[in-house]
């Protein structure tokens, strides 16, 4: 579903990314994990063409995402506060995201039903605007509004940062629960390796910008990445 060709990204003549084939197919749960200033998060803009690449492509379905907005109708991401409108409330907000993709009010509705189990209580009917949410309370809000289009593409980025214990297991089941019934692809970077490996079937180590492990999850999947950390 998701190609990188001969993808780099160079800053200043430092090359920050650079992958030379990487494919992602549909219905892939895929991790993404590295230490900071690896390249997750610019991986992640040049999929959304939120910045441009320096060489290479990257394709969604077969298409270049470089101008074509063919993709964003089933691409749903969230990756910092900065894709927030913040002087809404929640709700205007949320509303303004489902008439984008032609979604009723009663479909809205029944959706924002089904994940208040993440938002517990703190998030719909208080009467604020999103800036005076919390950080952890905004990411809340943040991966609501890119769910709400159902797409076939998640692109989140540190999705457990900044929530609380709960919340991160809440949001961590939601995640299982929906690549599982939807078969939604899902492309997640994370520094917490505990829930990346429940919730991810493959996981891509970054380094320096470079792919330096591909692993398929299973038993002993979270003391490779910790063994590989503990040394880095």
């Amino acid at each position: 579903m998701v190609q990188a060709i001969d993808l780099t990204k160079e800053y200043n003549g430092v090359t920050v990314l650079n992958l030379p084939d990487l494919r992602i197919g549909a219905g892939e749960s895929f991790g993404l994990v590295g230490n900071n200033g690896a390249g997750k998060t610019t991986f992640f803009r040049l999929i959304l063409d939120l910045i441009a690449a320096t060489t290479g492509e990257v394709l969604i379905n077969g298409q270049k995402v470089a101008r074509n907005d063919n993709w964003k109708q089933i691409t749903g991401s969230f990756l910092d506060e900065g894709f927030l409108i913040d002087f809404l409330t929640p709700e205007e907000y949320f509303n303004f995201v489902a008439k984008l993709h032609h979604i009723t009010e009663s479909d809205l509705n029944a959706f924002l039903a089904s994940i208040e189990d993440i938002f517990n209580g703190e998030i719909l009917g208080n009467k604020k605007l999103i800036r005076e949410f919390s950080k952890g309370n905004q990411k809340k809000i943040g991966i609501a509004a890119a769910l709400i289009g159902d797409p076939q593409l998640l692109i989140l980025d540190e999705p457990f940062t900044a929530l609380d214990p709960s919340s991160q297991i809440r949001l961590k089941r939601f995640l299982e629960e929906l690549q599982k019934r939807t078969n939604m692809t899902m492309l997640i970077s994370s520094h917490d390796l505990n829930h990346v490996t429940d919730v991810c079937k493959r996981i891509v180590i970054l380094e320096k910008g470079k792919i330096v492990n591909d692993l398929q999850t299973n038993t002993d999947t979270l003391k490779e990445l910790e063994s590989y950390f503990a040394v880095s």
